[in-house]
């Protein structure tokens, strides 16, 4: 009876032990599906927070929410025919739980990613890299090179339109929706730079010389209106004449004044 009931233990241990390490736990803002032994999804998806056994058959778990599209060192072509020396962004979407055993049975792998680390799976990663790629080009061709950065938000907003579009087009609006765009980096090509460089060194010596020649001009002005007006220069001749007299009167003048007609002493006895 004893060796029965050891036997027993042992056996519950070993179903205890096979039950914690045969089972999989999804975990929040995943979704998962069953795979039965014969590589058939069966029943529907599997909440967060549920545990679920896979000693027999699998469980397949799928990020939803917040899945990142990253977009770097591209090159899309602008308005004046010019490629972009760099071009980073970033698209979060996510999934809508309810489709995604419908989004992985209907849709081909190729059109999902799967990260080895996590043993996750992202719906659609691979199709919305594509479609996030296209809208990208898109959007860029319609500024100039050194338009683009100044335009960020303008870039932004019409990538996102883009691919809400295309998603509804492919009648994927209700299983997937687009949280966030951000351009991280913008840089026009070396040659773009250079030119944008020497037209405002041109500009800045431009500008230089239309200044010097409208104070010329402003001077030539200046002097040909006193020119023609003679009584004007006697007019100031005088006011300089009374503010002299004006100082001396009062006593803030200590050096010798002398006439401006003064021609020196003639006839001065030096004995």
């Amino acid at each position: 009876m004893s060796t029965f009931k050891t036997i027993s233990t042992t056996t519950a241990l070993i179903l205890l032990a096979a039950l914690a390490t045969g089972c999989t736990r999804i975990e929040t803002g995943e979704v998962g599906l069953r795979v039965g032994i014969d590589k058939q999804i069966s029943g529907a998806e599997l909440l967060p927070g549920s545990f679920n056994q896979t000693l027999f058959g699998d469980v397949l778990t799928f990020p939803v929410r917040d899945i990142a599209v990253v977009l770097e060192n591209k090159s899309p072509l602008t308005a004046d025919n010019s490629t972009l020396k760099d071009f980073d962004m970033t698209l979060v979407y996510s999934i809508n739980p309810t489709s995604v055993s419908d989004l992985w049975t209907t849709k081909s792998r190729t059109f999902h990613s799967y990260d080895g680390a996590s043993k996750d799976w992202f719906l659609m990663h691979g199709y919305m890299i594509s479609v996030t790629n296209n809208a990208a080009y898109k959007a860029v061709r319609e500024y100039k090179a050194l338009s683009v950065a100044d335009n960020r938000q303008k870039i932004e907003a019409e990538i996102k339109r883009i691919v809400t579009e295309t998603l509804t087009a492919e009648g994927l609006a209700s299983a997937m929706s687009v949280s966030l765009v951000q351009v991280r980096n913008v840089m026009p090509a070396d040659d773009i730079i250079a030119s944008a460089n020497a037209v405002v060194t041109a500009q800045n010596a431009l500008r230089a010389k239309e200044i010097e020649v409208e104070t010329a001009k402003k001077e030539a002005e200046r002097i040909a209106a006193l020119n023609a007006n003679s009584k004007a220069i006697e007019y100031m001749n005088a006011q300089a004449q009374l503010k002299i007299a004006e100082g001396i009167a009062a006593g803030k003048v200590n050096t010798i004044v002398v006439p401006y007609d003064f021609k020196g002493i003639v006839n001065a006895n030096t004995r």
